[in-house]
């Protein structure tokens, strides 16, 4: 064992450990002058494990976790873009990556499979996760048993990074509009300035000619909660759709592809919430792509106040265009909660 790990490296891991614990559920969300910026794309993801390891069941099973396919989307796409490295080259460079995965696997140091995490420790901003384990056996099991759990730590780091961004950078016209119209306030892109309202309806997009965003916002009166299923949810979206998303030809207009669209309940700013996530298509036409919708019930107005994005890019990857577009469904502030100057979102349940 100290063959194979340096005291440099231990020293390393030892104060990835003690940062995961006193950081575990909070960052600074600033970045001191001393700290230099990460590098990497959105969605890349260092794993640093030993070679042997990453070679061996143990590793197979991290990978299989991580080489996930992001659902929702027309044609497959890895949810992150994985990186490699041992721990004898985990060097200076490496430790600059905004995500990065730390596999310590030691019968000494760990008596229970377990996980620490920090943010921004050799870099701004940063997501760090250590999973530590005793011995290969229980590091498969853990990590099987909250494979969601690890995606959606890194997934969220980067959707924060982003309502980050939209704080600065969103567009306030559009966000005028929708604080009239709905009593809600909302962070979209700013690029997305082209817009056009119906009956509590609400479009605004980029029309782009090769990358096309789209933001969507409607509400209808809350009678029960059936409103909360696939079927009706569907059946809801194309009747508003049919009405305001029209094609260039008469006839056509925005449907669900409903075989290829999958709904589940999610919490958004401390409150239920359901989502709604897969693919729309023009019926008479061959445009389609991907969507994420969220529901949410206005309870001070009883009603329903859905908001979507929506993507059209053909011959481009979706995935990044998505989830950046996707964060700004996590900035809706519905009536009676209180606007912040940052969004903070706290959906995981590590400790």
């Amino acid at each position: 064992m100290c063959q194979m790990f340096s005291i440099l490296r231990s020293f390393v891991w030892m104060k990835l450990c003690v940062l995961g614990c006193l950081l575990a559920s909070c960052g600074s969300g600033k970045q001191d002058w001393l700290t230099p910026t990460s590098t990497g794309r959105p969605y890349e993801l260092l794993v640093v494990a030993d070679s042997g390891l990453w070679n061996r069941p143990a590793g197979r099973a991290l990978f299989e976790v991580l080489d996930e396919d992001m659902p929702g989307l027309p044609q497959a796409e890895r949810a992150f873009r994985l990186m490699y490295a041992s721990p004898r080259h985990f060097d200076a460079i490496l430790k600059l990556v905004r995500n990065i995965l730390v596999v310590q696997v030691d019968s000494i140091g760990y008596a229970q499979a377990s996980w620490a995490y920090a943010e921004d420790v050799y870099a701004f901003p940063q997501a760090i996760l250590a999973i530590q384990a005793p011995d290969e056996v229980s590091f498969v099991r853990f990590v099987q048993q909250h494979r969601a759990d690890i995606l959606d730590y890194f997934t969220q780091a980067e959707r924060q990074r982003r309502i980050t961004w939209l704080a600065e950078n969103h567009n306030r016209h559009i966000g005028k509009l929708a604080e009239e119209m709905f009593g809600c306030t909302v962070w979209i892109p700013a690029e997305l300035a082209s817009y056009k309202t119906g009956k509590d309806f609400l479009w605004a997009g980029n029309n782009g000619a090769s990358v096309d965003e789209n933001f969507v916002m409607y509400a209808f009166p809350y009678t029960d909660a059936d409103v909360f299923t696939k079927s009706a949810f569907i059946h809801k979206r194309d009747s508003v759709m049919k009405a305001n998303m029209l094609g260039a030809r008469e006839g056509m207009y925005m449907v669900t592809d409903s075989l290829l669209t999958d709904v589940r309940p999610i919490t958004v700013q401390g409150q239920p919430a359901w989502e709604a996530r897969g693919l729309w298509r023009v019926l008479g036409d061959f445009m389609g792509g991907p969507f994420v919708s969220h529901v949410r019930v206005d309870e001070v107005n009883r009603r329903i106040v859905a908001s979507e994005v929506f993507v059209y890019a053909p011959g481009h990857l979706k995935r990044n265009l998505v989830r950046q577009l996707e964060a700004s469904l996590y900035t809706l502030m519905l009536p009676g909660a209180g606007q912040t100057d940052t969004i903070e979102i706290k959906d995981m349940n590590i400790k």
